[in-house]
């Protein structure tokens, strides 16, 4: 509610005097993306930004404000320029990165699920496990196919396959590792934990459609 006054409104306004080009705006909570098709336009707003939140006593997160060069021709413009591969910026738990289409040809937006993230719901699995090591096998199966299917809910988009993969990978080698421990004289092979895993993790599948098609399907004339 506050940012929607200092924020949000401020914003309409700006955007109607100020830029030369186009200018996108996303936010969600305290966290926000802002687009332009030209640079100086961007570093107009970061300063008049900078500005107007001082006057609320507010001030930009320092290690999360930055200028990167971003978008279809960002990569061939550094290129020319000898500069490396364009920035990457995380947003709602995606890492988002400039790439191709399959073949290379064509700029694709690519998302893949923050190191972080990940990092930390593998720990948090992990310290399941731990304690409910001696737990029957198959209410531990049960339980794990629940957390991934509600993960996959959120993170299985285009471009985040192999992230998703190497999750669900890291879960049964968890997995197999408790099992293993619950007994000096336990029975499991990795043939055997191959067999619960393809019965209780599901597996890798895209559940939601590219950006652009569900815009076409919320906005069609």
């Amino acid at each position: 509610m506050y940012l929607h006054y200092v924020y949000d409104l401020w914003v309409q306004q700006w955007r109607t005097r100020h830029p030369i080009g186009d200018m996108i705006v996303v936010r969600y909570a305290d966290d926000t993306i802002v687009g332009f098709q030209h640079r100086g336009d961007a570093e107009r707003f970061l300063n008049d930004l900078k500005d107007r939140l001082a006057q609320f006593a507010l001030s930009l997160h320092p290690e999360k404000t930055r200028l990167i060069e971003f978008g279809k021709f960002a990569a061939e413009r550094r290129k020319r320029r000898g500069d490396g591969k364009p920035g990457m910026f995380d947003f709602l738990g995606f890492t988002h990165y400039c790439t191709t289409r399959r073949g290379g040809i064509g700029f694709q937006l690519g998302r893949r699920t923050q190191r972080k993230r990940m990092r930390a719901k593998l720990h948090e699995i992990a310290e399941v496990l731990r304690r409910d090591r001696h737990k029957p096998i198959d209410e531990q199966g049960c339980w794990l196919g629940t957390v991934i299917r509600g993960y996959f809910a959120y993170f299985a988009v285009p471009t985040n396959s192999r992230t998703l993969s190497a999750f669900r990978a890291h879960i049964g080698e968890r997995w197999f590792r408790n099992l293993r421990r619950r007994s000096q004289r336990h029975r499991m092979t990795w043939e055997r934990m191959s067999r619960l895993v393809d019965r209780y993790l599901p597996p890798v599948h895209v559940l939601h459609p590219w950006p652009d098609k569900r815009f076409r399907v919320m906005h069609s004339r």
